[in-house]
């Protein structure tokens, strides 16, 4: 009995030892393979993604400064409120505006009375003009006569005396008649039949009375953009002088990202390439997006203290690039909001393996190069 129960055990032994020795070379040869796969996948796309999380959301900003000086009487927003471009934010004391309006229309209409009198002095003058210019002959012929007659001594010497005296001053009429034209002119800008709307007077007073209304309506300040408003600390009251920060106004739309790539980065980084932007707020969540420009320069060139790197104690550091990277649908999915913190990755189109060499990947095209000018 003991033999039969040694002999099962050992067919049984035998039995299970074939399935161990199968999943063990099945292991053998698929693990290494799956190892080789995973690495090659690696291998291929390591060089075809670049991301950081150096990178931020980006809106314009506009500050509210009223382009006249006077004392707010009304504010019609508040902190965080949205607003659309050309809604009210506030108002300034609009009586002196108005009063300086009538005062500027009232001169205006003071320059047209002067210059439609102007006009009708020099068409008068006109009119005197040519009577003494005909008074003028009519004497010069009359004093010819009598000297003609004196001579023939048929009139006495008093007659030729009072003809000349009447020549003499018929004459001097024609003179002041003359003088009269010339001032006449000179009122009307030397332009006697241009109308009132092209002559440099009127044009003065029609552009200070045009700076007058142009100052009333300055006077309501208007959201120029749409966009949200950050904090607001005026009140009714408060007197602003002419581009006196008001308050802020941040852009809702055209929002872009500013990534930081290290420069080592950046080989095959070039405008147009496809992007992903995923925002810190809402893991998970992925907008489509594209590189829009490069910065010419690393960041810390355009910074106040740039680094002095012609020193003796010079330390490597790799670089920052700013990449501006456009959102493509940023209006769709949950809201965005200027300064939040994002993770950015482009896709170079580079593929590192024999094939992608073999078929040449696509390489960002360099920048034409100006030469110097001596």
């Amino acid at each position: 009995m003991t033999d039969k129960q040694s002999g099962a055990s050992e067919v049984q032994t035998a039995a299970t030892k074939a399935p161990r020795k199968r999943r063990n070379m099945l292991l053998w040869i698929f693990g290494p393979a799956l190892v080789l796969g995973i690495a090659g996948y690696v291998y291929v796309t390591s060089g075809r993604y670049v991301s950081t999380d150096n990178a931020y959301v980006e809106a314009d900003h506009a500050t509210i400064a009223p382009q006249i000086s006077g004392r707010v009487v009304e504010v019609l927003v508040h902190d965080n409120q949205p607003v659309k471009a050309g809604d009210v934010l506030f108002r300034i004391d609009s009586q002196p505006l108005e009063i300086a309006m009538t005062r500027m229309q009232a001169q205006m209409e003071t320059v047209r009375s002067l210059l439609d009198a102007g006009r009708a002095g020099y068409r008068s003058a006109q009119a005197d003009l040519s009577s003494a210019d005909e008074a003028l002959r009519v004497n010069e012929r009359q004093f010819e006569r009598m000297k003609e007659m004196r001579a023939k001594g048929l009139v006495a010497q008093k007659d030729v005396d009072d003809a000349a005296n009447n020549y003499a001053n018929a004459r001097g009429k024609r003179d002041s008649d003359v003088a009269a034209i010339s001032k006449a002119e000179g009122l009307l800008g030397g332009l006697p039949k241009t109308k009132n709307e092209d002559l440099a007077g009127f044009k003065l007073a029609q552009a200070q009375y045009e700076q007058a209304k142009l100052d009333l309506e300055h006077a309501t300040v208007r959201a120029p953009i749409d966009g949200v408003i950050g904090k607001v600390t005026l009140q009714p009251g408060d007197f602003l002088a002419t581009g006196q920060a008001a308050m802020p106004l941040v852009a809702t739309k055209a929002l872009w990202v500013d990534a930081n790539f290290k420069e080592t980065d950046l080989t095959h980084v070039g405008a147009g390439q496809a992007a992903t932007v995923e925002v810190d707020t809402y893991p998970g969540r992925k907008w489509k997006a594209h590189v829009a420009s490069i910065s010419p320069a690393s960041g810390s060139e355009f910074s106040l203290l740039p680094a002095q790197n012609a020193t003796g104690n010079w330390v490597k550091i790799v670089q920052r690039i700013p990449v501006r990277v456009v959102i493509d649908d940023q209006g769709e999915g949950p809201t965005l909001r200027a300064g939040m913190s994002a993770i950015v990755e482009i896709d170079t189109g580079k593929q590192n393996s024999l094939l992608g060499r073999l078929q040449g990947a696509k390489e960002p095209e360099p920048q034409k190069k100006v030469a110097a000018r001596d």
